[in-house]
């Protein structure tokens, strides 16, 4: 296929509102794509040049794109930005200035997909001395053989600013019906997803091979699986009930999810979103490869700094100060970690993802019963309400976020948020007493005193699954520093755009819509209806829709935003909804 049928796709795609609409258009490309272009076209597409694992970025600022542009259609660098700034989407201000250069354009008729994509894996691989200008120079020539049309894609795709709207869930489903004639697929193909991590893969080897090789998708070394996820419940006895009479109770860690892959002495550390953190962790890997006696093995686990003289964990604004990228080995020193270990799913050549929670705990055990600095996580197996109760009192006390229950029988499950595991978040009298993980999708320009920072407050969503959109339930005035709201101002222009995203479900409108990129966390007093928001809406007896919304709403913790969490890993609409009938619940009773 033609770079030039893929942007021609793209623009049916930009225009398209409908989530049903967008999936067969996809479903549309891959059908029209050869095999071998399937993988390229979803790394185009989700906006990356591999998986988050391999760490392979473009390495591309803002104003060496508008370069980029410049060099290849003769126009001075200042009218590139003004075109910019006027427009506000760097591939408009490309698609505008290729229309009326002065240089004549060259064809683009054979540029195909994997010309263009390996074009752009080498502006990633370009690197050392002199990689600034040789990255300028790459792009343009890419930018020269472009049509308008193709350079409007060519400039946003370095800039992480293709934004079409389409989710890892909507192209599953599009690879589904492209491949199996229907939607039916989608879960096993969101199967081995939640076991590789990576989604060009998986379309690759169905394009390729079908659905049958899908289902054959196993645990791979070195290829992060999406972490399992916990369900919330108020009680203990709701807990208990959930998992028919017994439960396994781990301490719940704050500090760094870290999935650790080994083989042999080769040793690499994953974080939440799936990245690559092996360097920030020496002393972590050190640990691995003397403690785990095994020379294959995939752990599930939260590293925090933990004092030895006063036999206590040190809160997280301690342990957030290992993630640097300089001094990393002087800080390893002088704050050293542990890493409590929940779970494992690979051990030796057995995958152990099956193999029921008791099963896997026993293995670990035994696994790091000659640890120091990796532990198994401390754990009790009860069928009492009152001890569980305890155990959760013990962890507050320790300084930790209280416990996760898991069900004794459960099978590791990947990538979902399942009642295998659950979260015990205790609400008094009503009130919301747990921190809401919630995607920016606006911000409001500041008033007053707030003027000076060009910042206001927030407009915030939660994720819903099932639609694979956002949807609002808040606005955040409160909570700022000033640190943090010119923070947030930097972070947020450069990711504003004109209209409404997309996968944004949104009644009220900010004074500047927000790409669906960054999580922050939220405390509110509790979580009410309101008709101004959609977060699970759905029609009162009075013929009103309403919408779940937070009552006092305000950012907590000392970053604005969450970088260790992508906006699909938010509070889900699905668990505000469970949120306010369990506080619902506890208000009766008072």
């Amino acid at each position: 296929m033609l770079f030039s049928k893929l942007s021609e796709y793209y623009d049916r795609l930009s225009s398209i509102a409908s989530r049903l609409s967008m999936i067969e258009v996809m479903a549309e490309i891959f059908k029209d794509a050869s095999a071998n272009e399937v993988r390229p076209i979803v790394y185009i597409t989700q906006g990356v040049l591999s998986p988050s694992f391999e760490g392979i970025e473009f390495g591309m600022a803002e104003k060496m794109v508008q370069e980029s542009v410049a060099l290849a259609t003769g126009v001075p660098k200042e009218e590139v930005e003004r075109e910019y700034r006027k427009l506000g989407d760097m591939g408009l201000a490309a698609e505008s200035i290729k229309k009326r250069s002065r240089l004549k354009r060259m064809t683009s008729d054979r540029l195909t997909i994997m010309e263009f994509y390996n074009k752009m894996l080498k502006i990633a691989e370009t690197s050392g001395s002199g990689s600034k200008d040789a990255k300028i120079k790459l792009l343009a020539s890419v930018m020269a053989e472009a049509t308008p049309e193709e350079a409007k894609y060519a400039a946003k795709y370095p800039m992480d600013a293709l934004r079409l709207g389409l989710g890892d869930a909507t192209i599953l489903e599009a690879l589904s019906v492209a491949y199996c004639g229907g939607r039916e697929s989608k879960d096993k193909l969101e199967n081995a997803y939640n076991l590789c991590s990576d989604l060009g893969l998986v379309g690759e080897t169905i394009a390729k091979k079908g659905i049958s090789a899908i289902e054959k998708f196993k645990v791979t070394i070195f290829k992060p699986i999406r972490p399992a996820l916990a369900e919330r419940l108020p009680t203990a006895e709701q807990i208990l009930e959930k998992m028919h009479g017994e439960s396994a109770v781990e301490h719940k860690y704050d500090g760094f999810r870290c999935q650790i892959h080994k083989d042999g002495k080769k040793v690499k550390i994953f974080s939440r979103r799936l990245e690559n953190t092996t360097e920030m962790f020496p002393d972590i890997v050190e640990a691995v490869i003397n403690e785990v006696k095994v020379d294959r093995v995939i752990l599930d686990g939260e590293a925090l700094a933990y004092s030895e003289e006063t036999d206590e964990f040190l809160p997280f604004q301690k342990t957030i100060q290992r993630k640097r990228k300089h001094g990393i080995k002087e800080k390893a020193i002088a704050l050293p970690l542990h890493l409590f270990v929940f779970d494992i799913m690979l051990l030796g050549n057995k995958d152990m993802m099956d193999a029921p929670y008791i099963e896997r705990r026993k293995a670990l055990t035994e696994l790091l019963k000659h640890g120091s600095i990796l532990r198994p996580s401390t754990m009790i197996i009860t069928t009492k309400p009152k001890e569980l109760e305890e155990f959760f009192e013990d962890a507050i006390e320790n300084g930790l976020e209280g416990i996760v229950a898991k069900d004794p029988q459960a099978k590791y499950v990947a990538g979902a948020r399942k009642f295998s595991w659950i979260k015990l978040k205790r609400s008094y009298k009503g009130e919301l007493s747990d921190t809401l993980d919630l995607v920016i999708v606006g911000y409001y320009i500041g008033k007053g005193m707030r003027s000076e920072f060009g910042f206001g407050g927030l407009l915030c969503a939660t994720y819903n699954e099932k639609r694979d959109m956002f949807e609002t339930i808040s606005r955040i005035g409160s909570g700022f520093t000033e640190e943090q709201m010119v923070e947030l101002r930097k972070t947020l222009e450069k990711v504003a755009v004109k209209e409404k995203p997309v996968r944004v479900d949104a009644v009220i409108k900010p004074d500047f819509w927000v790409y669906p990129k960054y999580v922050v966390t939220i405390k509110a007093d509790e979580i009410t209806r309101s008709p101004t928001h959609t977060c699970g809406r759905s029609q009162e007896k009075s013929g009103i829709e309403t919408g779940f919304a937070l009552r006092f709403p305000r950012l907590v913790g000392e970053s604005a935003i969450r970088s260790d969490k992508s906006p699909e890993e938010a509070t889900t609409t699905k668990e505000v909804s469970e949120m306010y009938k369990n506080q619902k619940r506890v208000s009766l009773k008072e």
